[in-house]
């Protein structure tokens, strides 16, 4: 397959049940939330879990997570400069950036700045900054989300103690009751054409979208606790599309049925399609 030639818009819905879709640090590990009181998963997060899907279906990964390193290396500089080589080795930043788009999936579709110094006295490092063309907006719920809090205790201890058994430790766990959240992308051509994006590439991720969630189970997150429910893919007939990205992601719109109800599956909300003339979505069911 070739160079992508046409422009792509994605949505998905996220059903999220008894889970923490993506803890705050700043707030103690609990679920994001804004102050409307609206569920977040930040847009890194979403790109986390696309890359860990990329890697599940055979690609090479640049942004490896440290559970689940493939390739040995033990930091994005080693990986860069054992992969690439030196950056001196290169006679400009855009021969830099064209081997790391055609060795990393993640590189060719997020982009990433590669900002290492090299352990060769004569030589600078590198500064090579790449625009990926896969852009994902923060992920947001469709109405308040209720996060609960639960105290825990380990009475097991971790170390071993001269006076016994130890008291037990106390910790919270925090999650979201239910949630139901719209998460929203593009694929720009232009930036495509520049990494060397393919349809091929296209497809892969839109699989990715769609099990956005295998292999994701933790304390967290238990396994089922989160799901694609849908996911539409717009594909334009041209470049830059028949419509602009913000009234495709618009078109879609989801809502309580009985507003007065709080929700608790995905059965509680109604999703609606505005048509655009000429442009019909792909609708996949997820897993």
């Amino acid at each position: 397959m070739g160079i992508l030639q046409t422009k792509i818009d994605f949505v998905a819905f996220v059903a999220v049940s008894m889970a923490n879709p993506n803890g705050d640090p700043l707030n103690g590990n609990s679920p994001r939330t804004d102050y409307s009181g609206l569920g977040e998963i930040s847009d890194v997060c979403v790109k986390r879990k696309l890359r860990n899907r990329m890697q599940d279906l055979g690609q090479a990964v640049f942004v490896q997570s440290a559970d689940r390193c493939d390739d040995g290396y033990g930091s994005l500089s080693e990986r860069a400069s054992t992969v690439l080589g030196k950056a001196k080795e290169f006679k400009d930043s855009d021969a830099y950036a064209q081997k790391a788009c055609r060795t990393w999936l993640d590189v060719r579709s997020f982009g990433q700045v590669f900002a290492f110094k090299d352990k060769d006295k004569d030589s600078k490092g590198v500064s090579v900054g790449v625009r990926g063309p896969v852009s994902i907006h923060q992920c947001v719920s469709i109405s308040p989300v209720q996060v609960e809090d639960m105290q825990i205790t380990k009475s097991v201890n971790g170390e071993s103690s001269d006076k016994g058994r130890s008291s037990d430790t106390m910790g919270m766990k925090h999650f979201v009751r239910f949630g139901f959240y719209k998460i929203k992308g593009s694929i720009n051509v232009q930036l495509a054409q520049k990494t060397g994006f393919t349809e091929e590439d296209a497809e892969l991720l839109k699989e990715c979208l769609r099990t956005l969630f295998v292999n994701d189970a933790s304390a967290a997150r238990p396994e089922g606790s989160m799901e694609v429910v849908k996911l539409y893919w717009f594909r334009h007939n041209c470049k830059d599309g028949q419509y602009s990205s913000a009234r495709v992601h618009r078109s879609l719109q989801a809502e309580l049925i009985a507003s007065d109800a709080f929700p608790t599956c995905a059965e509680d909300y109604r999703i609606t399609l505005e048509p655009l003339d000429g442009l019909e979505p792909e609708i996949l069911d997820g897993v």
